[in-house]
């Protein structure tokens, strides 16, 4: 597969039509038709349903537009990257974060480092580690920002030194609401409303013992934005954060930390074993410097 027929592919996908995709890529629609038709023959399978008004991807087609569009992001980005590396210290760097405090030490990252660097600029993908670090591996994203729970050990990675109070998000309505801090047992018998990923699951097992598989769990979730409205209609009590209350100035909500005690570490984590680009490394030694000075 060429990337030249793939982006050819990708805009009759936008566009819906052969005819305005040819209009839109400067080529004639026979011409256009007939790459579309290789492209199926080379593969071995239909990509397009073709209705009156407008073409349709079969399953097939849906496949391939969503590994077309990671395959030429990849490629514009190595382009950009191999260029970069010939010039003045400028470009993008992608980073994906998960919910945490430490995304205030980010903006301030992103913050002292554009003054030095103007002409770098900066891309944010919000997502749940898994998201993150799929991406980080396909090198769709130059950096993660998580928090613990998180298989680390195939990435360079650097520890922030930022801890997350971990609790529950509630109504301030809430019985659970006039409490300074909550317990595991405190749970028991409310609706609870928790984590999806096994992983942080077992990190609050863990933590929590035996009890927290005896909590009654009425719905699971991978970002807390939505999962928050259990909490602000007051039908149930949401595992989080501190971090995230930020996100979530209303009144109605409140957060209680676990007593004891119980924190994720935040940390960030980037491609091992690979070069990593001039604007990257240099914002990751910005970082660094400042987990130092907010350290000493």
């Amino acid at each position: 597969m060429e990337l030249r027929v793939l982006r050819y592919f990708l805009t009759v996908v936008r566009e819906e039509s052969i005819s305005r995709a040819a209009e839109a890529l400067f080529i004639t629609q026979p011409t256009l038709s007939r790459q579309l038709a290789e492209l199926e023959e080379e593969l071995g399978v239909k990509l397009f349903e073709r209705g009156k008004r407008k073409i349709a991807l079969t399953e097939e087609g849906v496949l391939l537009r969503r590994r077309a569009e990671e395959m030429t992001e990849l490629a514009d980005k190595t382009e950009r990257e191999l260029r970069e590396r010939t010039e003045r210290l400028a470009g993008t760097v992608s980073i994906g974060a998960a919910e945490t405090v430490a995304a205030e030490l980010l903006v301030r990252a992103v913050d002292s480092f554009r003054k030095k660097y103007p002409e770098v600029t900066f891309r944010l993908d919000a997502g749940i580690a898994d998201h993150v670090k799929e991406r980080i591996d396909a090198g769709l994203l130059d950096l993660g920002l998580l928090i613990e729970p998180g298989d680390i050990a195939k990435y360079d990675f650097l520890r922030l030194g930022i801890d997350d109070r971990c609790g529950i998000l509630m109504n301030s309505a809430a019985p659970l609401a006039r409490k300074e801090c909550v317990t595991v047992e405190d749970l028991v018998g409310l609706p609870v409303v928790g984590p999806a990923r096994e992983g942080v699951r077992q990190f609050y097992r863990n933590a929590l013992g035996e009890t927290f598989d005896r909590l009654n769990f009425i719905a699971t979730f991978n970002l807390v934005n939505n999962a928050a409205w259990f909490a602000r209609l007051n039908v149930g009590y949401v595992f989080t954060i501190e971090g995230t209350l930020r996100h979530f100035g209303a009144p109605e909500l409140c957060f209680r930390p676990f007593a004891p005690d119980l924190r994720q570490s935040a940390f960030l984590v980037w491609k091992k074993y690979q070069p990593v680009p001039r604007a990257v490394q240099a914002f990751i030694d910005e970082i660094a410097m400042l987990v130092r000075h907010d350290g000493a």
